[in-house]
């Protein structure tokens, strides 16, 4: 298992990079320290790969565009393949730990085309309404899954077999879910909009150092200004200002603490104007001087080692 303290993305895409992951065997198990993350939450973000969660300690609330669930310890869920989501834990000074199965869903069904992906995975995976599948261990069939979850984080990669007996595991847990989420899955729905989202966050990010019109963005998606704040407000719950601000300031933190790069050349590289302008909104939003977070996570970095 993979300890990571950060996560890191596809620069123009926000598609999530998954260190270790190899097509001969397309799965990693990751414990998230989320109290060395730069920031207490996660960029809104997708991924291919469905994911398995279970909190270990502390709590984390998580997001996608259709609902919002808190999840404290002892808890955990899954996201669905190509589900838009972000986290966030509730307290920095709790230990917040989360432990992560991240797998293709080809590593259960096989070849693209088969009756196991016909029959059992697709119809989950393209599901609309299975963004996320919570579970918590008051519900006995939850708390099923959960152990199962847990048992799979306890197999040894130096196992003989190691390799089939995860597989075997994370089949009888997909079979559960896929029990539990039934329901869900026969609700109708459309995945236009999760689609429009996502072009338009890809440009944004491609986009991220020019200035950058809500008008503009809405002639790219070929749709109305106020067609374009309503798909923000509907699926990520903020207007596309607030969003390309996010994004500019999320930048910005992740190059003050892991260069030296002088604050004059980062406001410009992240598309914030000048020093002075990008001093005034980085205090706002953080209670802090950008050369003093810089400090901070200098320093902290100093003790790590």
């Amino acid at each position: 298992m993979k300890n990571i303290q950060s996560i890191q993305l596809i620069e123009e895409s926000k598609e999530e990079i998954l260190p270790g992951f190899t097509p001969d065997f397309p799965y990693i198990a990751t414990c998230a320290e989320l109290d060395k993350y730069l920031e207490p939450f996660t960029p809104w973000h997708w991924h291919r790969t469905v994911e398995l969660f279970y909190i270990k300690s502390g709590s984390l609330e998580y997001s996608t565009p259709n609902g919002k669930w808190v999840f404290p310890a002892g808890s955990g869920g899954m996201v669905n393949s190509n589900v838009l989501h972000t986290s966030r834990f509730q307290r920095r000074k709790d230990s917040n730990i989360q432990l992560l199965h991240l797998f293709d869903p080809t590593f259960l069904s096989g070849e693209h085309g088969s009756r196991i992906e016909t029959k059992y995975i697709l119809p989950l995976t393209t599901a609309p309404g299975v963004e996320m599948i919570p579970l918590f261990p008051e519900d006995p069939a939850q708390a099923e899954v959960l152990q199962d979850i847990k048992n799979a984080f306890k197999l040894s990669e130096q196992e003989w077999g190691y390799e089939l007996k995860l597989r075997e595991l994370l089949t009888r847990i997909w079979m559960k879910l896929f029990e539990l989420a039934r329901a869900d899955m026969e609700k109708s729905g459309s995945k236009e909009s999760d689609e429009k989202i996502k072009a338009l966050l890809v440009y944004i990010h491609k986009h991220l150092q020019e200035e950058i019109p809500v008008e503009q963005l809405a002639q790219t998606a070929h749709m109305s200004k106020r067609a374009c704040f309503r798909l923000f407000q509907d699926n990520l719950h903020m207007t596309p200002v607030e969003y390309i601000r996010s994004c500019r300031l999320q930048k910005a933190c992740q190059m003050l603490a892991q260069s030296n790069v002088p604050v004059t050349q980062i406001a410009h590289s992240c598309g914030l104007g000048s020093s002075s302008y990008f001093g005034k909104i980085f205090r706002n939003k953080f209670n802090c001087t950008p050369l003093e977070y810089r400090r901070h996570w200098h320093d902290c970095e100093k003790n790590r080692r």
